[in-house]
């Protein structure tokens, strides 16, 4: 019998609010996950961090790099002047024509990669972006610069958020979000490659984020068609009064936070012959 193959099952918004991090702690408390994501510029993140250090061993812990929801963690008086980031639908015309302020992104950038490490003691395994924003025009080539600048080419990994387009045609559920990120990563991995940074080869895991399709659905097709070293992004989570505030995708993440603890997500990975692991280049 061959052995399983290695997937990295990534849970995205740790620390957004208490609620979606208190899922994530649960499901890698059981072996349900092996990498999430921390929003180190939302409040929640102070408070739920230190429920990651049993888990250092068990778990990636990267850096979900965030421009779209909640405050920066300094000024930004071009990108964010009310003092909120504004969200996706106004950064992204905004990023594709280059309009985004680089010394703001670049401090901004740096800030939260700074809160991460003063927090959780050591840097980020991985870095990726909340809704992408990381292989956005702008943000690109700043987030792999100041990476390489801190000696970190090698140390840690970069997210490909695309896909083969024959493995994303294949994949009915979140194909037209898919093939949008995929042309805007286009070209993401060479850059991030030429500059020292390895990356996923293979990503799944688009969904509604809404209760139209079940989410055993959505994890079926997730974790087929894989890539070479695939990731398969999740967002679990519990629904509280603070991420009903922050964020549209609420039951959701409940529906993916019981789906991914039940024996039918165990079920699932043994019948694909899969195993849940880290990053292997």
């Amino acid at each position: 019998m061959s052995s399983p193959r290695s997937v990295i099952l990534c849970a995205d918004d740790f620390g957004l609010a208490d609620g979606v991090s208190r899922g994530i702690l649960e499901l890698a408390g059981m072996g349900r996950l092996s990498a999430t994501g921390a929003m180190t510029n939302m409040p929640g993140w102070r408070r739920a961090a230190p429920g990651l250090s049993p888990l250092r061993d068990r778990i990636a812990v990267g850096l979900h790099l965030n421009l779209t929801v909640g405050s920066p963690l300094g000024t930004m008086p071009q990108l964010a002047p009310s003092g909120i980031f504004p969200p996706l639908k106004d950064l992204l015309p905004r990023a594709l024509k280059r309009q985004v302020p680089p010394g703001e992104i670049d401090a901004e950038i740096g800030r939260q990669i700074d809160a991460f490490e003063e927090v959780f003691g050591e840097a980020p395994a991985f870095v990726d972006g909340h809704q992408h924003v990381h292989v956005l025009p702008v943000v690109r080539p700043a987030l792999i610069r100041i990476l390489k600048a801190r000696g970190r080419a090698g140390r840690v990994w970069l997210r490909d958020p695309t896909d083969r387009a024959t493995a994303i045609l294949r994949r009915p559920v979140g194909r037209g979000k898919a093939l949008t990120v995929k042309a805007l990563a286009r070209g993401f991995s060479r850059s991030a490659h030429a500059a020292g940074f390895a990356t996923n080869r293979g990503f799944s895991g688009f969904a509604p984020l809404d209760l139209s399709v079940p989410a055993e659905r959505v994890f079926e097709e997730a974790f087929s068609h894989l890539g070479r070293h695939p990731l398969v992004m999740c967002h679990p989570g519990y629904v509280d009064d603070e991420l009903r505030a922050l964020d549209p995708a609420l039951e959701s993440r409940e529906a993916e936070l019981a789906y991914l603890a039940s024996d039918a997500f165990r079920d699932l990975l043994d019948a694909k012959g899969l195993r849940l692991a880290g990053f292997a280049a």
